[in-house]
């Protein structure tokens, strides 16, 4: 399905800061529908982008081989344009903290895929488990792919880590993508700045592939880390 529509809205989902809907495909398929227009306004994020963040995170998970964000593009609906992510039914009973606490090794491709996309956000909530199959799943990427270093995690216990060999090989892989077609991509919706950008952090961590140190300088945690 590349050229989505949300044929209805069933539903809101609660706790978001953007308008967060419940919609459904004319085939019936569940999706979360955040039409662009309910965008809250950010003072460092341009206004009318997180959608593309989104949809542009997912294509980066796919390039790196991880398979971590349901599938998400650009779409309409009802009102207007903006991401349309298919729905995961989530198992209510997971707790990622221990994972979290642990630097559990299953967490590298979330935190990897952190890296490259300079997430601002990363919540523990924003990562969740399948109700069916208990497969991890990381959701809410629209305040990333900013230009400047704005990474802020609940993963900093990788701090000082050495990537493992099949996160290194991955990263390779997508530098590889980058040159094929999707830093254009990036620079088409959103900006060459933006696509230069993901470019130097995906050269930087080959040449150092260590996950940093929390910065001193600006908030190293999202608010709040749920």
């Amino acid at each position: 399905m590349n050229e989505w529509r949300v044929a209805e809205v069933v539903g809101q989902l609660q706790g978001a800061s953007n308008a967060t809907l419940l919609g459904r495909l004319a085939d019936g398929t569940l999706v979360v529908y955040k039409p662009s227009r309910g965008e809250q306004p950010l003072w460092d994020f341009e206004f009318g982008t997180l959608a593309v963040r989104e949809a542009l995170t997912y294509e980066v998970s796919e390039a790196l081989g991880f398979g971590l964000v349901p599938e998400t593009v650009l779409g309409d609906g009802p009102f207007g344009t903006g991401s349309i992510q298919r729905f995961i039914e989530e198992d209510p009973e997971f707790n990622p903290a221990p994972l979290i606490n642990e630097a559990d090794p299953s967490l590298w491709p979330v935190a990897v895929l952190d890296l490259l996309i300079n997430n601002a956000d990363r919540k523990a909530g924003h990562l969740i488990a399948g109700a069916h199959d208990g497969r991890l799943w990381c959701i809410d990427h629209g305040v990333s792919l900013h230009e400047d270093p704005k990474l802020r995690t609940v993963l900093w216990n990788f701090s000082g880590e050495a990537l493992p060999d099949e996160m290194v090989s991955a990263v390779e892989g997508f530098g590889e993508a980058l040159d094929t077609g999707l830093r254009e991509r990036v620079a088409d919706l959103l900006s060459d700045r933006e696509a230069a950008a993901l470019l130097t952090r995906t050269k930087a961590l080959l040449a150092t592939p260590l996950h940093p140190d929390p910065p001193a300088d600006r908030p190293a945690l999202p608010w709040p880390v749920w």
